[in-house]
C-alpha cells in the first residue's frame, strides 16, 4: 500500500503506473491525499499524445514496485476513466463520479498536488448515518432494472436440392411403309406378242419379288430442359417482447409522516 513516507520519492523519482497485468498505462502524474488522514488516495496517469492528458486511479489497494505504482486495473479501465481537471482539488461531485466509476464507496473529498508541493485541507461531513450497516455517504442511490433488448442469430433449418429419376411412359405415332404383292394380269396384245412368244411353249417356272416393310426406330438422347437453384431472402417481422423489470423506490419517514419519492 501507498503511505504517505512514500509519497515524496514517488512523486521525485519520474515513475510510472503499471496496471494490474504488468503493463505500463502512463507516467506519474498528480498524487491527491485524503484531507482527513493525509493519506494518498489518487494518482493520476499522463497518458494521450506526449502524455497531454490525466485520467485519475484510486489509491485504495495500489502497490510500490521500486519508483512505480501498480494498480488493480487494466489500462483500458484506467485511459476511459471520466475525464477531470487535475487542478489540485477534486469537487465531491467529481470524486463520486470516479468512486462510481472504479466501483468504490464514496468518502470526503480529496485535495491534490503536483509532484513537489504540499498537501491541502478541507474536507464535507457526512450527513447522518446508515442504520443498516457501516455509514457511507449523506445520500442513497436508487435503482431499477431496464430492459436491453436485441437479437441474436440462430440457425433454424436447413434446405438442400436433390435430383432424383423417375421413369414414365411417353406414346407417339410414326408412320411405316411396307411392301404388299400385287398381281397384274395383262392380256396378249401385238405390243407384247413376242414377249409371250419366247421361251418354251410349256413349261415350269418360278418368278420370285423380295418383300420389304418400315419398322419404328427408337433413340432416347438426353437434353437439359432448366437449371434450379437455392437462393435466400430476409423477412421482417415485429415480435413483442415482455418482461418483469425491478425498480427501487425510496420513502422518508418524518416522524410517524411517510411519503414516497
Amino acid at each position: 500500500m501507498i503511505n504517505a513516507e512514500n509519497l515524496t520519492s514517488l512523486s521525485n523519482t519520474g515513475g510510472n503506473v503499471i496496471d494490474q497485468d504488468g503493463t505500463k498505462i502512463g507516467g506519474i502524474g498528480q498524487i491527491y491525499v485524503d484531507d482527513e488522514t493525509s493519506q494518498p488516495s489518487w494518482v493520476t496517469v499522463k497518458t494521450g499524445l506526449f502524455g497531454s492528458g490525466e485520467s485519475f486511479v484510486p489509491l485504495d489497494s495500489a502497490s510500490q514496485d521500486g519508483d512505480d505504482i501498480v494498480v488493480p486495473y487494466t489500462k483500458d479501465k484506467v485511459k476511459d476513466a471520466p475525464r477531470v481537471a487535475p487542478d489540485g482539488h477534486l469537487e465531491p461531485e467529481e470524486e463520486e463520479q470516479l468512486y462510481s466509476y472504479y466501483g468504490l464507496s464514496g468518502g470526503y473529498t480529496r485535495t491534490g498536488t503536483d509532484d513537489t508541493t504540499g498537501r491541502g485541507t478541507g474536507g464535507r461531513e457526512t450527513v447522518g448515518h446508515d442504520t443498516s450497516g457501516p455509514t457511507t455517504d449523506e445520500a442513497m442511490t436508487r435503482s431499477e432494472e431496464q430492459l436491453n433488448v436485441g437479437t441474436r442469430r440462430e440457425e433454424t433449418g436447413k434446405a438442400r436440392l436433390r435430383k432424383y429419376i423417375t421413369t414414365e411412359n411417353v406414346t407417339t405415332t410414326v408412320p411405316v411403309q411396307r411392301e404388299e404383292i400385287r398381281v397384274e394380269r395383262e392380256p396378249i396384245t401385238d405390243a407384247n406378242i413376242g414377249q409371250a412368244m419366247d421361251g418354251p411353249e410349256i413349261s415350269e417356272e418360278e418368278h420370285e419379288v423380295v418383300l420389304h416393310e418400315e419398322r419404328p426406330v427408337v433413340e432416347k438422347e438426353t437434353v437439359p430442359v432448366e437449371r434450379v437453384r437455392l437462393d435466400k431472402q430476409t423477412v421482417t417481422e415485429e415480435r413483442a417482447v415482455n418482461e418483469e423489470v425491478r425498480k427501487e423506490n425510496i420513502e422518508v419517514d418524518d416522524e410517524g409522516r411517510t411519503g414516497r419519492q
